[in-house]
């Protein structure tokens, strides 16, 4: 494997970074009130009475920034100032060198600073056209993404639509699957989609009503659609003493099935999961043979099947989509992280013959779209993240390196009294934190233990990324952390991953 190139990276009066862990001399806590972390949307705290917020009228130490104009994640809140990035790292304004093993919210799966995605970049914009209008005109930078996306479904799928966000992805998908029968028969009785409990679909409002993410539905209620819901597929919490794989699947099954049947099967227009569970859960994979069951149930009656892999797909889990573990193939996909690496904002709908045929047997006509979709220079960047992929073999790093942090992660914290369990695919991967292991009892949510896991290993001297989410158990309580480093990561990386969540993890529960 060799990494793509990445930019030389020297700051002002620095040498360049030679190891993963850099001292910082600025206190890198709780300092004048301000915290380390951004804030997921949902943690509640920390112990030993410190919040997540700034507190006011204080100032923040050197290298933090809370914002004047920029309405962020938490207004009240300092973050830590970026100020380049390269390979694995990235640079804070306070000295630090921090190693990104979250690639973000999974998304920088390419590290920092790769010289071939800004020179595709840049020849695009060199042309003048960053931007192109898709109602007026074609793009053959746009076309040759969707033909690489296609062919690496190989054939399962037959065309993309280019969007700018996962959450739009998932509007997109709603809304073609229900035009999908729309144009079979105007008065069509589908209307009722069924999803997961804890589950997270994105951020606008049809996303978002899909969502079984508790917290971040909690605001917006009132407007969000009314979808149905069955389990997630959480073997930890929900398999039985001795219960086999297929009889778990067996079970799932037939909770689909008594969903479809209790809303009329003829009102039903598809199913919606994630392969793996990402931000709500922690990396939680559904069980061999679920998939396909879940599929059988779908199409029985008529339905699509749709998986949002805007998280856990493009390589992430060991292969290009995670479905092709079994060979799977939806009706519908959500793509977008690992598209282009968080080099632009893109992601896509990948669509299967049955739906694009219904379009060319009618109007032809997707009645949807959005300004910013398709655009040449968010196309240029996804495909030479993908050519990157393919060219310099990654995926096969990903499921070698993935491997050995299950081995690694699995060795040193299994034993652990506070982590209940350590799951995931490829370089996807979740620590549940539990209060008792044997009856897998949560934390008290007011804790906020994973948030403290983020900050006490963004902090020095640990100086690293980790991914919180809280809600875990019943989207109240449970902590999890997430670890998703790059794809070129190294054998080396991995140690100093596991090395630095070993410490962080025995740190903060020893000081519980």
């Amino acid at each position: 494997m060799s990494p793509s190139a990445v930019v030389d990276l020297v700051l002002p009066g620095q040498e360049p970074a030679a190891s993963h862990v850099k001292s910082a001399s600025h206190s890198s806590g709780h300092t004048n009130g301000c915290t380390n972390g951004y804030i997921n949307g949902h943690a509640n705290g920390h112990a030993n009475g410190h919040t997540n917020g700034h507190a006011h009228g204080t100032k923040c130490p050197k290298g933090f920034k809370r914002a004047e104009f920029h309405l962020n994640r938490n207004i009240k809140e300092a973050f830590p100032v970026v100020i380049g990035g390269k390979g694995n790292h990235l640079q804070l304004a306070d000295g630090r060198t921090i190693f990104d093993a979250s690639s973000g919210a999974a998304v920088s799966c390419l590290g920092h600073g790769n010289t071939r995605i800004n020179d595709a970049i840049s020849a695009q914009l060199s042309t003048g056209t960053p931007y192109l209008c898709s109602s007026f005109w074609s793009s053959k930078m746009a076309e040759d993404l969707c033909e690489e996306l296609i062919n690496g479904t190989e054939g399962k799928m037959s065309r993309a639509y280019l969007t700018g966000s996962g959450s739009e992805a998932m509007e997109a998908s709603i809304k073609l699957a229900r035009q999908y029968y729309y144009l079979k028969d105007p008065d069509t009785p589908r209307v009722n989609v069924i999803a997961r409990e804890g589950s997270y679909h994105g951020n606008t409002i049809g996303a978002l009503g899909v969502s079984g993410h508790i917290a971040r539905r909690a605001p917006y209620e009132p407007f969000l659609m009314n979808v149905h819901r069955v389990s997630a597929c959480n073997a930890y919490r929900q398999r039985l003493d001795g219960e086999s794989d297929a009889s778990f699947v067996a079970r799932k099954s037939a909770e689909l099935e008594a969903k479809f049947q209790e809303l009329g099967p003829e009102t039903v227009i598809g199913f919606v999961c994630e392969p793996v569970v990402g931000a709500a859960l922690g990396c939680v994979p559904c069980v061999p043979g679920y998939l396909r069951a879940m599929r059988d149930v779908c199409h029985k009656h008529g339905a699509l099947f749709i998986l949002d892999e805007v998280m856990s797909g493009m390589g992430r889990c060991g292969t290009l989509h995670a479905w092709q573990d079994e060979g799977v193939a939806p009706d519908l996909q959500t793509i977008g992280k690992g598209l282009a690496g968080g080099y632009q904002p893109i992601a896509a709908v990948l669509i299967s013959k049955r739906v694009v045929n219904a379009l060319l047997n009618s109007s032809g006509q997707f009645v949807h779209g959005q300004t910013y979709q398709g655009m040449p220079v968010q196309a240029a960047a996804a495909l030479e993240v993908q050519k990157v992929k393919r060219e310099e073999n990654l995926i096969e790093n990903v499921r070698i390196q993935g491997a050995y942090l299950e081995k690694l992660l699995k060795a040193r914290l299994s034993d652990h009294p506070n982590v209940g369990d350590i799951r995931g695919k490829g370089l996807f991967w979740g620590l549940e934190f539990v209060r008792d292991k044997a009856t897998k009892e949560p934390f008290d949510p007011k804790l906020g233990i994973a948030q403290q896991v983020y900050n006490t290993a963004i902090s020095a001297p640990f100086n690293m990324t980790t991914y919180p989410g809280t809600g875990t158990v019943d989207g109240t309580a449970g902590d999890h952390v997430i670890l998703a480093p790059t794809y070129i990561c190294t054998s080396e990386d991995i140690d100093h991953i596991v090395n630095v969540v070993v410490g962080v993890v025995n740190q903060v529960f020893q000081n519980l």
